[in-house]
This record gives structure tokens, sequence and C-alpha cells, in this order.
């Protein structure tokens, strides 16, 4: 049997290596590779992952130039090509990463720099290039679906086939960090981009957004050409929102927002916490962020952080045994940015050190990261320890009884709630009795000013986050 050339050479190759490297070190890092193709002095290989080719030629470039340059002389190179990532029933695994979409160019009506247009004056016409800021690796098919987000993917995949036509317009997705906010909306565009590719689509954080506004007013008749390029928009998608404080980049929006959805343009928008609690907000503003959908996405469950896991692995080329990845899933609760995190330390530090990924080097990583929180603390937990504290039952602190004893430790244990899990005040709401936001944002202001005025009540709120930090750290 006649070899191709490129799976010759390549063995060839191998031939070298093996007698250079420890055996079980080339049975690692060298058995996985495949050759692929062979263009006059150029070898091109097929590895498991970027995070794999990244390490090969850290530990190994020496030694692949001399192997390469045995074969092909001095004018041999390498390149790499990763392995594509299947698509499996039982889970979406992350895809291989794409191209980036790319939008058409525009046309914006812009004024000349420097001018002071007069009534009888039309401005003229730019064509503008827009990168979408769309990161291809937050695509729809990266993203591992579960109770915990599963009402915006599935609104997500509603807007990506009828942007702007939906009753989600604007789409309100909020929740703590890590959550996967930034995921789902890019994931929303690239699926419109993909779906319309003659739209218009942008992604800005709100911080951008407002560097950009305040660059805007600095220059005559910049502000109108910033208004013009993004009122030309077809879907508009603003991350961290909470950040768009500033009283005059929130007028500027006020008016792109109303010219987007009157024009039946797509919205989206993210924030860490629900619009109600957004603060120094006008009230037009709110009011028009409540007009679509607003998705809370919320913590993972454990079965969501092993899909998570396993997902990753799969991406990194790794395989992970089931026990491993069963306690990083039960040890990191918080998001998915801190599990994937300590999935990535443990992998290069198994890696770099040469050992074998196990249950025991899984815990001595995680514990760097996570530190003791073997037990989270919970608003259950916040609630037991202030029962305790004060000598009440629980159905007490849940009542609506209006007695001071019990009218306090409930207000202690919403503030608790807060400041130490910082969940959104409708969640605290719904665990303490079913109260809404707005009694839960008074107890809070009403710890905050007895802890300034009240130095018993100061002693109880310190008395009980020592009995709550040690819980935590």
């Amino acid at each position: 049997m006649i070899l191709d050339k490129h799976i010759s050479v390549w063995n060839n190759c191998l031939n070298f290596i093996q007698q250079n490297i420890e055996p079980k070190q080339f049975k690692l890092w060298f058995g996985p590779i495949k050759p692929v193709s062979l263009v006059d002095s150029t070898l091109t290989v097929e590895v498991p992952s970027e995070f794999f080719r990244e390490y090969l030629e850290g530990a190994y470039l020496d030694i692949l130039k001399a192997a390469l340059k045995k074969e092909l002389g001095t004018a041999a190179k390498l390149v790499y090509v990763v392995t594509p990532v299947q698509r499996q029933q039982s889970l979406v695994y992350p895809a291989a990463h794409g191209s980036a979409p790319v939008n058409k160019t525009i046309s914006v009506e812009t004024f000349a720099k420097g001018g002071n247009p007069g009534p009888f004056v039309f401005p003229g016409i730019q064509r503008i290039q827009v990168n979408p800021q769309l990161n291809p690796v937050y695509c729809f098919e990266n993203l591992v679906i579960g109770e915990c987000n599963k009402m915006g993917f599935t609104a997500g995949e509603s807007i990506s086939m009828s942007p702007g036509k939906t009753a989600f317009n604007p789409l309100f997705l909020f929740g703590g960090p890590g959550l996967g906010k930034t995921h789902l909306a890019q994931a929303i565009g690239i699926a419109i981009k993909k779906k319309y590719p003659e739209l218009v689509v942008l992604y800005v954080p709100a911080n951008r957004f407002k560097i950009q506004y305040m660059d805007a007013t600095n220059g005559r008749n910049k502000l109108t050409d910033f208004l013009a390029f993004y009122m030309k928009m077809d879907v508009l998608i603003v991350d961290d929102i909470q950040d768009l404080q500033s009283p005059g980049s929130q007028n500027a929006f006020f008016n792109i927002f109303n010219h987007l959805h009157q024009s039946g343009k797509q919205l989206i928008f993210t924030s860490d916490r629900p619009s109600v609690e957004l603060e120094n907000f006008e009230e037009r503003l709110l009011s028009r962020l409540k007009w679509g959908l607003s998705v809370e996405l919320q913590k993972p469950d454990y079965q969501t952080r092993l899909n998570m896991l396993k997902a990753r692995a799969f991406r990194e080329g790794v395989h992970l045994n089931d026990d491993v990845l069963e306690f990083l899933a039960s040890r990191i609760k918080s998001n998915f940015r801190e599990l994937e995190g300590a999935l990535i330390s443990l992998i290069a530090n198994a890696t770099l050190a040469h050992k074998e990924i196990t249950v025991d080097l899984a815990e001595k990583i995680t514990e760097k990261i996570v530190g003791e929180q073997h037990n989270d603390v919970t608003i259950d937990k916040v609630q037991k320890v202030v029962c305790d504290y004060f000598n009440i039952s629980r159905d007490e602190l849940l009542s609506k009884t209006r007695k001071r004893q019990i009218v306090q430790a409930r207000q202690i244990a919403m503030y608790m709630s807060r400041s130490l899990i910082n969940c959104s005040l409708s969640t605290i709401g719904s665990e303490t009795g079913g109260k809404d936001h707005a009694t839960v944002l008074h107890a809070c202001t009403t710890v905050n000013d007895l802890m300034s005025t009240d130095k018993t009540f100061r002693q109880y709120v310190a008395d009980i986050e020592k009995l709550l930090v040690p819980v935590r750290r």
C-alpha cells in the first residue's frame, strides 16, 4: 500500500520525535495529531483543540522544527487546523470557532467637519462599514440549555426567526455575573445575521455607548452624526445597560430607542439587575425597558453545570472521568464563568505538571478558586440564622404580623439576603412570604438607616453577619 505523501512525511517525523521524548508524552501529545495535507513544504496537521495546539508549540516546538527540517528542508512550515466539533443528540456541544458575522456598508447622513449648516444646507452622505462586534464563539450551538436559561433561549430563538416582529421587543435579560447574559444576547444577534444577512446588527456595551456619546458632544455636529449612525441599526444589542447612568447619554439613548422601536427594529438589553432596580434612570426610559419581555437568568442547577463541563471538556479535546466532572459540578454552584475557569485551571495544571486528572487534583485546584465555600449562603440559610438569633419560628418570620421584633427580624433577613447573596429584590420577596420588590427595597433601606442611628440594632446585624460569613468563606 502506497501512503499519501503527507502521511508518509508525518510518519517519518513521528519516528524521529518518538526517539527523542518519553513514550508516555509521545502517546499523549502526538498520538491524537492527524496529517491533513502537504503543499510544497507546508505540512497541515489536525489537532483536537486550540489548547492542545498552544501546549504543543510551547513544549515541543524545537523538536517539531528539527523533525520537519529533516524531512522537508529549511523551508518547512507546519500549519494547524482544529478538529471540528460534532453535535450530539444528548447535549448541544460547543461548535468550532466560526467566522465573525459581517454587516453590509450603510449610508449615514453626516454634516461636514467643522460645518455649521444653515436651514438650507443639506447634510452629506457617508458610507460606513459597521462591525457588528459579535464573537462567533457566543452562538446558540455553544450555549448549554437548562432550567436556568430555557425561557431566555426560547425567546431568543423566536426573535432570531422574526426580529422586531415578536412581542419580545425589547428583550431585557437580567441576572448575576457569569450566568450567560452576554452569550445569549450575542447568540441572538449571530442567529439573526445567519438568517438575515442583509440586516445591520450591532452589539455594544453600555460603557462604550456612553464614551461614544461623550466624544460626540465634544465636536460640532458630531452628536447629530452619532444619533444618525445608531438610528440605522436593524438590531441593537446593549450589554450591561445598568452602566448607562449619565443623563445626557440616557437622553440620546431614549431618542435612539424611540426611533428604532417605532421603526420595527429589534432591541436587546442585558443587565445585572431587573429594570425596577436600575438606579439613576429616567422614568420615561425605565417604562420603555419594561415594554417587551424581561427574563431572569438564574444560577445553573447541577445537571446544567454537569452538561456545561462535558461540553467544554469536549471542546478542549480532553477526556475527563465522570467522577471528576461530577465533583466539579457539585463543588462550584455560583455561575458558568467560575465553573469554566475551574475546569481550564484543572486541565492546565494537570498538563503542565504531567499529572493525571483525578478528583484529588480537582479538589486542590478548586480549593484555590472557591476557598472553603462548602455550604453556600442561601436565603433559607439566612432565614434560619435570623430565626435562631431572635428565637422566633420561620412561620412567624414569613407571616404578615406587624409585631416590632418580627418585622425587624424579617427586614434583617431581607437585607442579609441582598447584601450576602446579591439576589434580586423580586426573588427575595417571593422567598419571604410573597412580598413584592418594593417591600424588600424598603426593608433594605430601613436596615441601613437603623444601622447608622441605633447602636443596638447595628449589633444585631453584626452578630448575624458573623454567624453567616464563616459559611461563605
